[in-house]
């Protein structure tokens, strides 16, 4: 007798991307409203079905900032819990570099408003970052962590790969 595997029951992490934008000295960070909180980001946001990892980092800092940027590396890959312990989160932090702005873009729900800040400055609203992997990414890109992008091989069908 062969048995059923309920698929509900399977534990699976939230996979989310972010991406660590530099220019001048200054990271975008995104000011959201989360749970009636005004939190700290990086441009994240979770992968959607059939999504590469590569787009989703491209798609989520263009709606929450309103930037078109070029990922440049991998930063990083990692795991994190909520403090309440009932989330676990897999993170893929990319670096990229920004081109062009659409200050007329409307920004997702929930985001306030995209900010050009310098470490110092985020240190100083630690008690506002949405998670420690915010300061933790900039930390690991300023120490000059990087891995290439093709680390990451995506196996979707071509007409996915676009999204």
């Amino acid at each position: 007798m062969q048995s059923e595997v309920n698929f509900d029951a399977i534990w699976r992490p939230d996979v989310t991307v972010a991406t660590i934008v530099a220019r001048d000295g200054r990271f975008l960070i995104v000011e959201e409203v989360v749970r009636d909180e005004l939190v700290l980001n990086q441009p994240a946001g979770h992968l959607e079905p059939d999504e590469t990892l590569h787009a989703a980092a491209l798609r989520e800092t263009l709606e929450e900032t309103g930037w078109t940027v070029e990922l440049t590396d991998l930063v990083g890959i990692y795991q994190w819990s909520s403090a309440d312990g009932k989330r676990q989160f897999l993170r893929f932090a990319f670096a990229a570099t920004p081109f062009v702005h659409d200050a007329q873009r409307r920004l997702d729900e929930g985001i306030v408003r995209a900010l050009w800040l310098t470490r110092e400055e985020i240190v100083a609203e630690s008690a506002r970052l949405r998670s420690p992997m915010v300061l933790g990414n900039i930390d690991d890109w300023l120490a000059g962590r990087r891995h290439p992008l093709s680390a990451i091989q995506s196996l979707l069908p071509a007409a996915h790969s676009a999204r």
